[in-house]
Formats: structure tokens, sequence, C-alpha cells
């Protein structure tokens, strides 16, 4: 693996081309005051994968590709589907830990 920096965000916004706005949360305890404290920062990054809004994603830091983008989605973590009925469900793409565990002899 190389040495990247990789972050986790949730896509806000993929109304462009090939690009998806990632919004990355920090919630760190202030070194002072004690109190906890919630940053965000938004980031576009290259999206080969299509990526829909909701979804969990892992994104690389890159070379320049634009003015604006100097990230590349590398995996979707989970993947959010919108329903007719029940409106959004969330869904892991990586197997349970107890589903993995019994599959191995």
């Amino acid at each position: 693996m190389n040495k990247r920096r990789r972050l986790t965000g949730v896509v806000t916004s993929n109304k462009m081309t090939k690009t998806v706005v990632v919004e990355i949360g920090r919630t760190f305890q202030h070194p002072l005051y004690r109190k906890v404290v919630h940053l965000s920062k938004r980031v576009k990054a290259h999206d080969e994968l299509g990526c829909q809004i909701g979804d969990r994603v892992q994104i690389v830091e890159s070379r320049p590709l634009s003015r604006d983008k100097r990230w590349v989605v590398e995996t979707i973590v989970k993947r959010e589907i919108r329903t007719a009925d029940t409106g959004v469900a969330e869904t892991d793409l990586q197997p349970p830990v107890e589903a993995a565990a019994e599959a191995q002899p």
C-alpha cells in the first residue's frame, strides 16, 4: 500500500460528470475547553465508480486533476439504497464478520 492519505466521507452531490462532492466529518475534543467539536470539510473527488448521494466512500489523494479536484474515489464502503415505500436503507458492501468466520473450516 502506498503512503497517500485516505479519508472516509459521505457523498453529498453527484450532479457533475465524473465528479462527486464528499463531506468529511471530524470530531475531536478541544484541547483547552474540553468541549466536543464537530468539523466538516467538503472536497471534490473524481468518480469512476458511479457513486450516489448518501454513499459512504473512501477517497485517496492524487495529483491535481482539475482546478478543484485533488482526490479520487477509491472504494464505496456503504451504499445507500432508495426504496419507494420505506425511503432510504443502507447496506454494507463487505460481508459480515460472523458469516466470513463460518465459511472458513
